[in-house]
């Protein structure tokens, strides 16, 4: 069997089985020989389950054998984030808490992707409660960036968006309220969606030792691929009601607004003073545009929606950390009730703190002011069809664990920045519940991956993703992460 086999598409993965050219067990057999060497460099994948995987692949060849239906993900292995509960599979949302935990029943999410025809065998690495815009944790230690091993593949899904650059699995289920499937898509050089808000179920989320059984805030599940046409093929199989409102409604989604790239009204946003962008970063982003003009494309660089990116710091990031709130530990919340009534407190850490132990009445308040945004956003799509901004400021960084989310730093062109830069351009396209798809786009000077996010209007899912392929096509889309090639 071709040594990088693992590196194809989903999509063309699921064309080879439904073909008959290629059995689950090889595939499985593949990948878990891939994942025995490559995984200890980059340490994505932190859990296997060989005999329950190897049992489904099994029964997977013996339903095609006998010609009985399959589903469009018929025979493909995969892995899930670690804060995805799995049926008989420890999962453990990264914290010590959860160490032992092995859930009784899947999440809707990885149901789905059983009944479409999956083979689940493996769980991937993530921050403690999916908490940071990097991937590590006391029990299971830190991933690293197949571009680049002393630098992260991002987060909090960032063992997903690792394993999917090394060609450890088909495709991965991540999860995003600040950015945390779009991050690791643009750091790890792959491509991920983030879906509207509410379109995919998110219930069997562990982002605190008694979640899985509510939805967060902003929070959203969706797809990690090495192809914009995975991505498609995965989210069709994700979205849709939980099962208690499926007998009261089903999910429609509209088709893209348009088919061909010179109909599209695109919009570019590629820097802002706000949080400024790294020279090899734009330089990339404006050659992407550059080749969306030079194709037959009309982009306006300078429109705008009424919205400044401010708002991500006064609205979208205390709404994030209101949403995460639940994992606070008791002591925790104790320090942060401490910090919200100081006077003297650093202004980002008091707002991450007021946010954090906000009340009811002054949520819904920030909640109002994000439904005013969401209107103006609404707006500025009824003139263009998709937005294009960076994913984040910077390329791949090297491992940065001291400190928090809140007080460590990074240095971006010479200058200083607040590590919490890395979550503006994401947290502010989530907390107003638009969907967005991130394409690579190319590799800076020092070889490391950046994507592109485009972000669509509200429940327009497939307008992004339709777009995305263009992107895709123009500027070569994935790439393969040198160490990740073994044949040859």
């Amino acid at each position: 069997m071709d040594l990088d086999l693992g590196l194809s598409s989903a999509t063309e993965l699921a064309a080879e089985v439904a073909a008959g050219r290629l059995s689950s067990r090889e595939l499985l057999t593949h990948y878990l020989e891939r994942v025995e060497r490559l995984n200890p460099a980059v340490n994505a994948v932190i859990t296997l389950d060989v005999e329950a995987a190897t049992a489904a692949a099994a029964a997977a060849d013996a339903a095609f054998a006998a010609g009985g239906p399959t589903g469009p993900l018929h025979g493909l292995p995969l892995t899930v984030k670690d804060a995805i509960a799995t049926r008989g599979m420890r999962s453990t949302g990264g914290a010590v808490e959860l160490a032992d935990h092995v859930p009784a029943e899947d999440a809707p999410v990885v149901d789905a992707v059983r009944r479409a025809g999956a083979v689940v065998f493996g769980k991937t690495n993530l921050p403690r409660w999916s908490g940071d815009a990097q991937a590590f944790n006391t029990m299971f230690g830190t991933t690293n960036n197949p571009w680049d091993l002393a630098r992260g593949p991002g987060g909090s899904s960032g063992g997903a968006s690792a394993a999917v650059a090394a060609g450890l699995t088909s495709f991965e289920i991540g999860t995003d309220i600040g950015g945390s499937v779009r991050l690791p898509s643009h750091f790890a050089g792959v491509c991920g969606h983030k879906p509207s808000f509410g379109v995919v179920p998110q219930l069997g989320y562990l982002d605190h030792t008694t979640g899985g059984v509510s939805e967060a805030d902003v929070n959203v599940f969706g797809p990690i691929a090495r192809s914009v046409a995975d991505l498609s093929l995965v989210f069709d199989v994700l979205a849709g009601p939980t099962a208690d409102r499926s007998v009261g409604w089903k999910l429609d989604l509209p088709a893209p607004r348009q088919e061909r790239l010179a109909d599209f009204r695109v919009a570019a946003w590629l820097d802002d003073a706000t949080c400024p962008v790294a020279t090899d970063v734009r330089v990339l982003l404006e050659a992407a545009v550059d080749a969306l003009v030079a194709s037959g494309a009309s982009v306006d660089r300078s429109a705008r929606p009424d919205v400044a990116l401010r708002e991500v710091w006064d609205v979208g990031v205390p709404l994030i950390s209101a949403a995460t709130s639940p994992a606070r530990t008791d002591e925790e919340w104790d320090r942060l009730q401490a910090l919200a009534a100081a006077t003297d407190t650093d202004p980002t850490m008091a707002m991450r703190a007021r946010a954090s132990v906000i009340s009811h009445r002054d949520w819904l308040l920030l909640d109002e002011r994000r439904q005013h945004l969401r209107r103006r956003w609404a707006d500025f799509f009824t003139r263009h069809d998709v937005l294009l901004c960076p994913v984040a400021a910077m390329p791949a960084f090297p491992h940065t664990q001291h400190g928090s989310l809140y007080s460590r730093t990074l240095l971006i062109d010479g200058v200083e920045r607040p590590y919490a830069d890395v979550l503006a351009w994401t947290s502010f396209i989530g907390f107003v519940h638009l969907p967005a798809t991130v394409v690579p786009v190319g590799l800076t000077p020092d070889g490391l991956p950046v994507g592109i996010q485009i972000v669509a209007p509200f429940l327009e899912d497939r307008t992004s993703l339709r777009f995305a392929r263009f992107v895709e096509e123009l500027t070569g889309g994935y790439q393969v992460p040198p160490m990740a090639r073994l044949a040859g």
